[in-house]
């Protein structure tokens, strides 16, 4: 091997670490905003750094990692450390097992996550936050799962490109929601985003559960909210995007709003995602077959 090429070798390996080392620091900070936005839940980013301390989660910060989680400040930060007896430098894959288990305890404790309830209905809703694919798994499950009865939601907004009336949402203008209002017709109803309404109509589920159907309503949160309070048996399933940067890529991506829209969408977003503690189960949207498939088996619980 000649000098230059000796010399060059260096070089190159060290271009390669630097890269990875980016990467590795992007993944860090993409998982500090999944942990701030509640995309992902504080006690699933410990499950794998425990898991794999070599992972995204394990090369994570202690302090870092508490940062990032939502109210957490620098001043509550260094308390939560000293009353856990875990030092700053430690990366959440180093921590002992005792560490671990106070941590994860201090979690459940100021981030609990629901059980599922007994007792729960045929009647399934769908909800999550803007661009997260809800449409779109509610879609597949049209198509592939005939025996669930995907209701149709009314709403007062324009169709998109593709979209076809008494398919994918009765398209109707002010006047005529208002009558369905007035007149009963509908299970909830909601203004989302300051802009549009939307509603499920009653009718089309009462005879779809009379029937012994399993009926699948695609909603937004304050109608989850809503038919929770008609039916407190109702199963609700948060669906989640892969992450907060996934969220906006989907958003941006898609071309059917402007700025000013996305971002009041974003803003939407954050707010139902801190509320997710309120549904059932959560499932992840990274691929669309997969999490239908995740939802159809939560609807063949319920019917059960």
């Amino acid at each position: 091997m000649t000098e230059d090429v000796k010399r060059r070798v260096p070089d190159v390996d060290r271009a390669a670490a630097a890269r990875r080392a980016v990467e590795r620091r992007r993944a860090r900070a993409s998982l500090k905003r999944d942990l701030t936005m509640r995309v992902v839940a504080p006690q699933t980013v410990l499950d794998q750094a425990v898991s794999d301390p070599e992972s995204t989660a394990g090369s994570l910060r202690v302090p870092d990692f508490l940062t990032a989680l939502p109210a957490i400040g620098a001043g509550k930060r260094d308390r939560i450390l000293a009353e856990l007896h875990i030092s700053p430098v430690k990366r959440l894959g180093g921590l002992g097992v005792r560490q671990r288990r106070a941590l994860r305890a201090w979690l459940d404790a100021r981030f609990p996550v629901p059980a599922p309830r007994a007792g729960r209905s045929r009647l399934l809703v769908l909800a999550g936050p803007t661009a997260v694919g809800k449409g779109t798994v509610a879609a597949h499950i049209r198509e592939h799962h005939p025996e669930i009865h995907l209701s149709v939601s009314a709403t007062t907004r324009a169709p998109r490109p593709g979209e076809k009336d008494g398919v994918h949402y009765f398209f109707v203008d002010d006047a005529e929601f208002d009558r369905m209002i007035a007149e009963g017709d509908l299970l909830e109803h909601a203004t989302v985003h300051n802009r549009f309404r939307y509603g499920t109509p009653r009718a089309p589920i009462e005879r779809a559960l009379a029937a012994g159907k399993t009926v699948l309503l695609e909603i937004d949160l304050q109608g989850a909210r809503q038919v929770r309070a008609a039916d407190p048996a109702a199963t609700l399933v948060f669906l989640l995007p892969p992450s907060w940067d996934e969220l906006v890529h989907r958003l941006v991506g898609r071309g059917t709003e402007d700025a000013e829209e996305r971002a009041r969408r974003l803003r939407t977003a954050k707010v139902e995602l801190a509320a997710q503690g309120e549904f059932d189960y959560r499932v992840v949207n990274e691929n669309v077959a997969e999490a239908a498939r995740e939802v159809v088996e939560l609807a063949a619980d319920s019917a059960r």
